[in-house]
């Protein structure tokens, strides 16, 4: 049996959910995580394909000189990595120049994690079609 917990953004409350066999299903590369609660079904995904998500990871790497071991995933969020906002203005800039696409600022101010950048590129990727 696995137990996870989970924390809504805008309540204070932790939720922890406990459920057996959960099915990674993975789509076009993007990864589905999906069970069965209570007669409920779940599912948790991220949007965003894996290669975006490391590419995102590596670029925010770079942009912030981190080491090579320093651990950044798709969760991961800037500010827990010491990024201020101007940190963060470049590592949108080192994204745009990477992926050839342009953010629109209000968009970009929301960025926090690798996650949310992957999922706003590949958005904008696929607008651009």
């Amino acid at each position: 049996m696995t137990t996870i917990s989970m924390q809504a953004t805008s309540l204070v409350t932790t939720t922890k959910i406990s459920f057996r066999k959960p099915t990674l299903v993975t789509n076009h590369g993007r990864n589905n995580l999906s069970f069965n609660l209570s007669r409920t079904r779940l599912s948790i995904s991220c949007a965003a394909k894996q290669e975006t998500v490391e590419k995102v990871s590596e670029i925010v790497k770079k942009q912030l000189s981190l080491k090579d071991d320093q651990k950044v995933v798709a969760e991961t969020k800037f500010v827990d990595l010491g990024a201020d906002s101007l940190d963060t203005v470049e590592i949108v800039m080192g994204l745009e120049e990477e992926f050839g696409i342009q953010m629109a600022e209000e968009k970009a101010q929301k960025i926090a994690t690798v996650e949310q950048a992957a999922e706003l590129i590949e958005e904008l990727m696929q607008a651009n079609k």
